[in-house]
């Protein structure tokens, strides 16, 4: 039998229960949508194609998975699981065999698809199933001295049929070719007037294809979503999930039902994280660092002995060893941080490098500029670096103290070991070693009298 894996993923459904207008599959699961979360395991899996069958929604779907090479097919009106197979036969070859998954069903993992995929090489149907206490609303696998016979939909069952705690997961694979043929024989004589693709169990078993059954090791891996409370039941699932294999690989979690991890979190050793912390993206974070309460981290890598106080937020920026930051700090895109760099309280840098032992510790911003080592940048500091039209960089050099509230006017170049005077607009560029200062001359007004509120005419 042939070994070529094709894959072959049902999300054509309008998902009523969700209540909204985008496609229920495109519904975001730890940060990516649920159709996303099968699509990369199918990846893994090396199927040689990887078909979408689509419908609600329009082209929103492939619009929104465009980089995942994958091949969509239409399913213009819905009239079944069986239905939606067949609009997707012609794309699929004869000599492969074909693994049939559901867009709305996200977290079932490779190595429980695996032995159905080699059931299916060996010519047999290989068939996902799994054993529930409440079997409500699933299709019931009917057997007889073992052996699966068919499986009946739960408004098609009899009391005694009920009763079958063994349900179907509608996962399942199949020598191409053969499911062409059962396709074809398919009818909607059912409560729900649809073509099911499990009718084809029954058909397997009158031509003599052995049908073989495999569990998954966890129930949740074949949890589907047709509502936002199921939605949101996967979500905790799924991070609980993230949450052990953190505590199993060494990383300190204040509370492992608070953390949410929506891309990849890689850690180091004797790293900690505090409660409410959301890692998007890729987040690297290195031995030794600690994250604070309620932090938000976006594609970031940290290096080791880094600290991070509450309510930091860092978004595509490279942290170096041994900073302190926060807390109420925001790093923005483009920013790198050296080592022992210490960012206060509100303070806003953005697209800026920061030199080894350099402290901006209160309220400023720092935007488009290289700063250098040991800089100390006063309360209330800012580099004007956008004059409406265009951005402009600001050059700090080493060692150059800046007094509080001052403004520095890119372009505009502090020279090494200079001072500016606190209250300062810096517009031109300031020599090394000098103290440089902008101020009014103070004066007093003899007899200036504060405004008084009018009183509103009646």
């Amino acid at each position: 039998m042939s070994t070529l894996l094709e894959i072959l993923i049902l999300a054509a459904g309008k998902g009523t229960r969700m209540r909204s207008d985008l496609p229920k599959v495109l519904h975001k699961l730890a940060g990516k949508p649920l159709l996303r979360h099968v699509t990369d395991t199918a990846r893994t899996m090396g199927a040689s194609q990887t078909c979408v069958v689509y419908g609600f929604g329009g082209e929103a779907v492939p619009q929104a998975m465009a980089d995942d090479k994958l091949t969509f097919v239409l399913q213009a009106e819905q009239h079944g699981t069986g239905h939606a197979v067949q609009q997707a036969l012609p794309v699929l070859a004869d000599d492969s065999v074909t693994l049939v998954l559901y867009g709305d069903v996200p977290l079932t993992r490779a190595a429980t698809l695996q032995p159905l995929v080699t059931a299916a090489q060996a010519g047999k149907l290989g068939l996902l199933t799994v054993t529930l206490a409440d079997p409500t609303g699933y299709g019931r696998i009917v057997r007889v001295d073992g052996q699966v016979t068919r499986i009946v939909e739960h408004k098609d069952a009899d009391d005694a049929e009920r009763a079958i705690r063994e349900v179907n997961t509608g996962i399942l694979a199949v020598p191409t070719a053969r499911l062409k043929r059962w396709i074809g024989r398919l009818k909607n004589d059912n409560a729900q007037g649809e073509y099911y693709l499990t009718d084809i169990i029954a058909m397997a078993v009158a031509d003599g294809v052995a049908v073989e059954t495999h569990q998954p090791a966890h129930d949740w891996e074949v949890l589907g979503v047709n509502s936002k409370a199921q939605l949101a039941e996967l979500e905790r699932i799924h991070q609980g999930e993230i949450a052990r294999a953190l505590l199993d690989a060494g990383v300190t979690l204040a509370d492992p039902a608070r953390i949410d991890v929506r891309g990849t979190l890689t850690c180091g050793r004797d790293v900690s994280i505090d409660v409410n912390c959301v890692f998007e993206g890729r987040v690297e974070l290195g031995d030794g660092v600690h994250i604070g309460a309620n932090c938000v981290l976006r594609n970031v890598r940290i290096a080791a002995a880094t600290k991070l106080d509450a309510f930091t937020l860092i978004d595509d920026a490279q942290i170096g060893e041994a900073n302190k930051i926060g807390p109420f700090s925001r790093i923005r895109p483009g920013t790198k941080l050296a080592r022992d760099v210490h960012v206060g309280n509100f303070v806003e840098i953005k697209n800026s490098q920061i030199d080894d032992g350099s402290k901006i510790n209160h309220l400023s911003y720092v935007g488009d500029t290289t700063m250098g080592k040991k800089v100390n940048i006063g309360a209330g500091t800012i580099t004007c670096n956008y004059d409406g039209v265009n951005k402009h960089r600001t050059v700090i050099e080493d060692e150059v103290f800046v007094g509080s509230d001052t403004q520095l006017v890119a372009p505009v170049t502090v020279g090494r070991g200079a001072t500016l005077g606190a209250g300062t607009t810096l517009t031109k560029d300031a020599p090394a070693g000098e103290l440089t200062l902008s101020r009014a001359k103070q004066l007093t007004i003899p007899g200036w009298q504060r405004p008084v509120k009018q009183k509103k005419e009646a």
